[in-house]
């Protein structure tokens, strides 16, 4: 079952790599993890900055801010 989910998961990626739209949410997705990666490293709390970085992803994904 496991492969049958991993063959479906690369089908998957290839179609959406072919697609210009997906690859540039893909870059500013990547970016954007970059940048909250920077700010929990940065932090002297980095528990509570990681917290707070997954929150906003939650509410980026969700739509709200």
């Amino acid at each position: 079952m496991s492969v049958l989910i991993r063959q479906f998961a690369r089908y998957a990626l290839r179609k959406a790599a072919a697609n210009p739209q997906v690859q540039a949410k893909a870059a500013e997705a990547a970016r954007f993890a970059v940048e909250e990666a920077k700010e929990v490293a940065r932090d002297e709390d980095r528990p509570r900055a990681a917290g707070r970085a997954v929150r906003r992803a939650l509410d980026k994904l969700k739509g709200g801010a």
